[in-house]
């Protein structure tokens, strides 16, 4: 018999379908932010190579896509930012200013 985590759905994320409840649980989960270890690579349906932390919530695995902005939005997370937003909507987490010195 296969362990549960084994069911689980996988759902791979971009930074531009990231949603409040996913980014709260990414920084809740690495809350010092992500390290190489953290990091799983993989070949999407293309046959692209992709880089992603993962994080579960029910019976989903989310694999979210690592980038700049996901590691700047985590350093500068605040839950109280999306208060007036749903958990589960991607427009809600903007991308940082990238003109800061990253």
């Amino acid at each position: 018999m296969k362990p549960q985590r084994e069911n689980l759905k996988r759902v791979i994320v971009d930074f531009k379908k990231l949603t409040p409840e996913i980014l709260g649980l990414l920084v809740e989960k690495y809350p010092f932010g992500y390290e190489k270890e953290h990091i799983i690579k993989f070949k999407n349906a293309k046959g692209e190579s992709v880089e992603a932390v993962e994080v579960i919530a029910g019976d989903t695995k989310y694999l979210v896509k690592v980038s700049v902005k996901l590691e700047m939005t985590m350093e500068n997370y605040d839950e109280d930012d999306y208060a007036d937003y749903d958990d589960d909507d991607p427009d809600a987490v903007q991308a940082p200013s990238m003109d800061d010195d990253y």
